[in-house]
């Protein structure tokens, strides 16, 4: 008798301290939930080590939220160890126990693909989704009303996946599926599933977006919007995170139609609901806030605010140098990307030197971050790197610029070829600079190779997405043109201007805001090319 009040009293004791754990990371008190937590896992671990069939259950359970906990700190490597625990014992249980257990196994799935993704390990992410879906898809046709809600937020996660290895085109279905799943719920249950259906069109969204779709991306952002507003007013406490998220992607997909002015009321009203927020939740919202300040820079210096714009991403450097100071395993990538956008503001205005100072630091934490995890911030580093090569450019330092440049093609090669699909945009990106840094040194048939290698990339991406890589093939075309008029091939250049302009007038017809600047850059250079030919 007194073995089993012990038993069935360390069992209350677990799941109250997972309840509580539950209940400190929702207050934003990480390290006390963490603690309760590990106290949950270490209590069912002494009762699953006697009695495994009775207590398994609940060790995978403490596990899964062990890792969501050390996951929203940072500690990515040993959240991934909790997560595979959790997924093992639970395809243990599973196996016996199909109809009481998978459930929980793709619950654990989902959340093995988002740790692993985290970490780089996009493949081995995009596994384990897959196979969370196929397993919601079973549940799902069984017991249609408790399982499509599952099912949805799976295809959410595989298209995120998917989009993050370049399988745009199965992305994109993925997230139809998804958005189709919650409407229907939405329908039916709008307090419950509006805001999952706001999400998983905040999702579309950024999809279209990156396939070229930028009107469709637009009316779907317009959408989440829309919903998160109407949450917002009944529930603001639970829902303006989710509002000023949304203004956020809003202001970008604005701002790549053009629509400047529309796009900054959007930005600073999110900055604005996240200011409230971080007011009373700094720990949990100063990371939302910065990400907003840097949005906020980028729409400003757009619009020629430079200034304001410098003053926007200085607050958010600031405030990520706060918070990495703090967790610097979760926050040096954003204390990284900030520095680079400061360094690009402080070019803007002629700060050169400071401008180097900023993006020689987002260097080095770039490195030190690929260093540590290169499947996850190696793609990060050519970004930075690129930035630093711009800098050197503007300073005079050519040689230095050139060095830079070149590590980031040779960065981008490695990448490209392993995930072509995904990178080969960036490979063509850095050759494009490369070309302009060779020329300016006086290395004219290299930088013509390069521009070349670029353009090729960029033909065979626009084939495959013509709307999302038209807008790089024109640019490249106008570079090439340029180029080959540098070493006398004058007929050739003339060839590769038209056909930029001859892209830029369909951008342009479709999206003036956005493209009629390209076209007139483009007519400017075909207007040299012909007198320079005695047109």
């Amino acid at each position: 008798m007194l073995a089993y009040d012990y038993i069935s009293d360390t069992s209350a004791q677990g799941r109250v301290l997972v309840k509580l754990s539950s209940r400190l990371s929702y207050m934003d008190r990480r390290e006390e939930a963490l603690k309760a937590i590990q106290e949950a896992v270490k209590l069912h671990q002494q009762l699953a080590a006697d009695q495994p069939a009775a207590f398994n259950s609940d060790l995978a359970r403490s596990l899964h939220n062990l890792s969501n906990c050390l996951s929203a700190m940072g500690h990515r490597e040993k959240a991934l160890m909790a997560i595979q625990e959790a997924v093992e014992l639970r395809r243990q249980l599973a196996a016996d126990r199909p109809a009481a257990f998978n459930p929980d196994l793709a619950n654990s799935l989902n959340s093995l693909s988002v740790d692993l993704s985290a970490l780089g390990h996009r493949e081995e992410a995009l596994t384990a989704i897959q196979e969370a879906v196929e397993l919601c898809q079973q549940l799902a046709e069984d017991q249609l009303v408790a399982f499509n809600p599952d099912l949805a937020q799976s295809l959410n996660n595989l298209s995120n996946h998917l989009s993050a290895l370049g399988h745009q085109e199965e992305a994109l279905t993925a997230i139809q599926e998804s958005v189709e799943l919650r409407r229907q719920l939405a329908a039916d249950r709008p307090a419950a599933f509006n805001s999952d259906l706001a999400r998983s069109l905040h999702n579309l969204s950024n999809c279209l977006s990156a396939m070229g779709h930028r009107e469709e991306a637009l009316m779907a952002i317009q959408e989440a919007v829309e919903l998160h507003r109407q949450l917002a007013a009944g529930r603001p406490a639970a829902f303006n995170p989710d509002l000023a998220q949304s203004l956020n992607n809003l202001s970008n997909r604005l701002s790549a139609l053009g629509h400047q002015e529309e796009a900054l009321t959007a930005i600073q009203e999110s900055v604005e609901l996240h200011r409230q927020l971080a007011a009373d939740q700094s720990a949990a919202f100063n990371s939302d806030l910065a990400r907003s300040l840097h949005n906020l820079s980028n729409c400003l210096s757009a619009m020629g605010h430079q200034e304001e714009a410098l003053m926007a991403i200085q607050e958010a450097v600031e405030l990520c140098r706060q918070l990495a100071a703090g967790r610097p395993a979760a926050f040096n990538p954003d204390l990284a990307q900030s520095l680079n956008n400061l360094s690009n503001h402080l070019s803007a205005l002629g700060h050169q030197e400071e401008a180097l100072m900023a993006i020689q630091e987002a260097v080095e934490l770039h490195r030190q971050l690929a260093a540590d995890r290169p499947a996850a911030f190696n793609s990060d580093l050519p970004k930075s790197l690129h930035n630093l090569s711009n800098c050197l450019f503007t300073m005079g330092r050519r040689e230095e610029a050139l060095m830079a440049i070149q590590e980031e093609v040779e960065l981008c090669r490695q990448l490209a070829a392993g995930r072509p699909a995904a990178f080969n945009p960036d490979l063509a990106n850095s050759l494009n600079s490369l070309s302009v840094d060779l020329s300016a040194l006086g290395h004219r048939e290299e930088a013509l190779t390069a521009i070349q290698e670029a353009v090729e990339l960029c033909r065979q991406l626009a084939e495959d997405q013509p709307a999302a890589f038209n807008p790089d093939l024109a640019q490249s075309l106008n570079n090439l043109c340029n180029h080959l008029f540098a070493l006398g091939h004058q007929e050739e250049a003339l060839t590769a201007i038209q056909k930029a302009v001859e892209l830029h007038r369909q951008l342009a017809a479709d999206q003036p805001a956005a493209f009629n600047s390209d076209l007139a850059q483009s007519l400017n250079n075909l207007s040299n090319r012909l007198s320079a030919m005695g047109h």
